[in-house]
């Protein structure tokens, strides 16, 4: 999730119009104090029964995947990167890419 704190201005128009949120199999006190210790901009909602991960097939045993789902303004998902490759930076570009045709025209 650094990275993606760190390219927040980057990757997600600096939160203008778009809204980021992490979800958690950790519980939400655990995720609190986490975000408030990494200064993180991003919102994070805690699903420690996996029912969110699970209705997305996002799951994998006992952790969620790091999966990525890209909803449009009228709630279509219209990319998803599952596994999401947080090593690579060619999968940032793409995410970015998927981030910038979801946003109205400037």
């Amino acid at each position: 999730m650094e990275a993606y704190r760190d390219q927040y201005a980057k990757l997600f128009n600096n939160g203008k119009n778009v809204i980021v949120l992490g979800v958690s199999v950790d519980a939400d006190t655990t995720l609190a104090s986490w975000a408030r210790d990494q200064q993180t901009p991003l919102l994070y909602a805690s699903d420690v029964g996996q029912k969110v991960g699970k209705l997305y097939g996002a799951t994998s045993g006992a952790l969620d995947d790091r999966s990525l789902f890209i909803i449009d303004p009228a709630g279509r998902i219209v990319k998803r990167m599952q596994p999401f490759n947080a090593l690579s930076q060619a999968a940032y570009a793409d995410l970015e890419a998927a981030v910038q045709q979801t946003l109205p025209e400037r």
